[in-house]
């Protein structure tokens, strides 16, 4: 356990049912919040002492009743600073937080963005909650939505939980279903779009279905209403890949999002059937209509399964509502 006069001394005794188990597999289990890497790390760097003797290997095998310490580091300050920026959190614990990420904010600090992102924010609002990602006192961002995509994401706050949940999100050991709305109907009205994702070889700032080194990406869809022949609102969900990848794959099989700055590259023939109401905010709409409306996984330290959802945002609905007059 840790010592009450010093947060950065982790002691622990071995049992006997301790004997033989490898060394860093045996202080990540105990410790039970830091991943097994990191810990390796930790003991490379000769932070670990055994009997009050420094040890650094990592493989040697628990003896009962020996007495470890191991001495964290304290984390380093994330490099981005924190911005008091309001979140819409949907759950939050130690481990992890879930939110609600409006549209128009960006995840990660860029040289095009370096503040006012997501990031400042949950450092701002977590403090010494994070406990250290790599060392280094920042959020664990799992996964990522583009700035414009609005939606439900998870964020770690620990290193062990950002391991599992990486781990989850690589292995699709969760649940994830998005709405949007295209320019026309997707036939068939229930399908699977396969297309390996890879830079634009015409145009490097954008994403295409190419033919060589892309990577393998599957998405799911299914029609959940027709406006016309104009528009569709679809749900969809990834057999593989990410979340930006909805847009080149709808954009790949002609019905590109509504709004879609970067895959919408002319008028679409469909739009003149909208009346005028609807048709100038399809036109203007300022952003890809792109929602990610659920999202379950298993809790990477309880195993419990956690499911959480949100509503597109009045933007998206003001689309929706106008769409309907042309049914």
């Amino acid at each position: 356990m840790a010592d009450p006069a010093s947060p950065l001394l982790i002691d622990l005794t071995a049992t006997s049912d301790d004997g033989g188990v490898r060394l860093d597999k045996f202080l990540a289990e105990r410790i039970g919040t830091i991943s097994r890497s990191r810990v390796k790390s930790l003991i490379l760097e000769g932070r670990l002492s055994r009997d009050g003797a420094v040890t650094t290997d990592v493989s040697a095998t628990v003896q009962p009743g020996a007495a470890y310490r191991l001495r964290l580091p304290p984390p380093d300050p994330a490099t981005p600073q924190g911005e008091e920026i309001p979140l819409a959190i949907l759950y939050e614990d130690d481990a992890l937080l879930v939110l609600d990420k409006p549209a128009g904010l960006v995840v990660h600090p860029a040289p095009g963005n370096p503040d006012g992102t997501l990031v400042n924010a949950l450092i701002a609002h977590c403090g010494d909650s994070l406990t250290g990602i790599g060392g280094e006192r920042r959020p664990g961002i799992v996964h990522r939505l583009d700035k414009d995509t609005s939606g439900v994401m998870v964020v770690a706050k620990t290193e062990l939980a950002h391991t599992r949940l990486s781990a989850a999100f690589a292995s699709r050991d969760l649940d994830r279903e998005y709405k949007a709305i295209c320019w026309g109907v997707p036939n068939p009205a229930r399908g699977a779009i396969e297309g390996d994702i890879g830079r634009d070889p015409r145009d490097r700032k954008r994403m295409a279905v190419v033919t060589r080194n892309g990577k393998p990406a599957l998405t799911n869809y299914r029609i959940v209403r027709n406006y016309g022949t104009a528009a569709s609102l679809v749900a969809l969900r990834l057999g593989t890949g990410r979340t930006h990848q909805i847009r080149v794959h709808m954009a790949y099989i002609g019905h590109p999002l509504l709004g879609d700055s970067v895959y919408l590259r002319r008028r679409p023939s469909v739009a003149k059937t909208l009346p005028p109401q609807a048709l100038g905010l399809a036109l203007d709409f300022p952003r890809q209509a792109l929602h990610a409306e659920m999202l379950g996984f298993f809790h990477p330290i309880t195993g419990v399964k956690l499911s959480f959802s949100a509503p597109p945002p009045a933007d998206f609905r003001e689309l929706e509502a106008a769409l309907d007059t042309c049914v």
